[in-house]
């Protein structure tokens, strides 16, 4: 946190100003649409995955940046973490019922690109 930066309580039922430096619902944003949270989100939108096997389907991300991707998605409350007391630990993850909500038009839109792009490449063939 940044010194001297103040958030401002949000009171029930007012909408969030995410327009706004210190709005709640903003920090949230950023962590679904940064440049792994969307693919995670994405990721287990049909079946929680362990660490090894989030990271195999989203090539291209370091087991560190997979990490804080994680605990930031996890600290929202977007999906859930289980630790199976095992050697080593297997660590599970999957979407909450917010994470399923907030995921669904994410996945639409993944969706809604594959299907133009491989309309686009069936045109061009």
């Amino acid at each position: 946190m940044t010194e001297g930066f103040q958030r401002r309580q949000v009171e029930a039922g007012a909408r969030y100003e995410v327009f706004h430096t210190d709005c709640l619902a903003r920090d949230m944003v950023d962590h679904v649409t940064s440049r792994w949270g969307i693919w995670v989100l994405i990721s287990l939108r049909r079946n929680s995955l362990r660490f090894f096997e989030l990271r195999e389907s989203i090539q291209g991300i370091s087991e560190k940046m997979l990490a804080q991707t994680l605990r930031a998605l996890l600290a929202d409350g977007l999906i859930w973490r289980e630790v199976e007391p095992t050697t080593p630990p297997q660590v599970t993850y999957g979407l909450t019922e917010f994470g399923r909500d907030v995921g669904e038009p994410l996945s639409e839109l993944f969706d809604r690109i594959t299907r133009r792009l491989s309309e686009r490449d069936a045109q061009n063939t």
